[in-house]
């Protein structure tokens, strides 16, 4: 065999070669299992009250996906197919849940994005339809953000006096006068805030003597602290000095906070921050302001509410009106 043949049929081993490969990857990636993923909203001409639906069960029918799957908070669903459906094949998903119409939806299999809107079901219509609906006005959303605030206390006031004879020469013999003249004298006093306290904004004047003669001598007392100490000097006769202070204690406290949710036809909606707290609804009801704690069931008298967290960790909450109530 020349090596021109053997180089030709070696060029159509790999080809063949080749042909199989790409034939089993495309066979195995008709035979994977796929996984469709959307979401559920209201169904609504206005975008902004095309509200995610929760807890709506999806299913495939003839049997061609996995057990059924629920739509979370954000109306987001991942349902699995049954093995071998391949792309393109059509389907009839169906959307079921108690509070809206059935539907029925066909679609095809495949890499897509699927959503399906929904229609409020009337089936309550009956029971409120004898009496008019409950007004349900002025919204706010309160909650409570544990920060950490210094507050006053008290205050501090304590008088201390320096002895000394004026008009006696220093003669080199310290404390002396800042001029090195007279005889100087000098005297102190402390004060103690209490364990967890500081003093803030600490003061000392000369109240009563020769003040023109008298000089603090350290400025250490104005620094915030738990306990400070006063000094003067003095370098003529007995002066006395007033020391004040404001007592503050730092702590980690709940600081309350008010809001606005918005609202899009029978729906609010409102944010709050990854550290808030006690989380409650007040409104007007029938004219009469009642505060509603939602608490970790998020339970209302007059709507349903969900919640779900933002990558952020912060946290979207959502409240739809019951039947019989409305909004103001």
């Amino acid at each position: 065999m020349t090596m021109a043949r053997r180089s030709s049929l070696w060029i159509v081993l790999a080809l063949a070669a080749g042909l199989i490969f790409v034939g089993i990857l495309i066979r195995r990636q008709h035979w994977k299992p796929l996984t469709i993923t959307g979401a559920v909203t209201i169904k609504d001409a206005d975008p902004r009250k095309q509200l995610p639906i929760a807890d709506v069960e999806i299913t495939v029918a003839d049997n061609a996906g996995e057990p059924p799957a629920k739509s979370d908070s954000s109306g987001f669903f991942s349902l699995n197919l049954r093995k071998g459906l391949r792309r393109g094949q059509a389907l009839m998903l169906k959307f079921r849940h108690p509070d809206y119409l059935p539907l029925d939806l066909p679609e095809f299999a495949g890499d897509k994005l699927y959503v399906a809107q929904m229609v409020p079901s009337l089936r309550n219509a009956d029971t409120v339809s004898n009496r008019p609906a409950v007004a349900v006005g002025n919204v706010r959303v309160r909650f409570s953000i544990m920060e950490i605030r210094t507050v006053n206390v008290g205050s501090a006031v304590r008088t201390f006096q320096v002895e000394n004879v004026g008009n006696v020469p220093c003669k080199g013999r310290p404390p002396c006068s800042p001029d090195g003249k007279w005889k100087a004298a000098i005297a102190s006093t402390s004060l103690d805030a209490g364990v967890g306290n500081e003093f803030h904004n600490a003061r000392v004047s000369c109240i009563a003597g020769p003040c023109p003669f008298t000089k603090i001598e350290s400025n250490e007392f104005a620094k915030n602290s738990q306990t400070i100490t006063a000094s003067a000097r003095d370098w003529s006769d007995p002066a006395t000095f007033l020391v004040e202070a404001e007592v503050v204690h730092t702590m980690q406290s709940p600081i309350d906070h008010k809001s606005y949710p918005v609202i899009f036809g029978a729906a609010l909606s409102f944010t709050l921050p990854t550290n808030a707290e006690g989380v409650s609804l007040e409104a007007d009801i029938a004219g009469e302001t009642v505060i509603f704690p939602l608490g970790p069931k998020l339970f209302l008298t007059w709507a349903n509410c969900n919640a779900r967290l933002n990558p952020d960790r912060t946290s979207v909450y959502r409240c739809e009106l019951k039947p019989g109530y409305r909004f103001q």
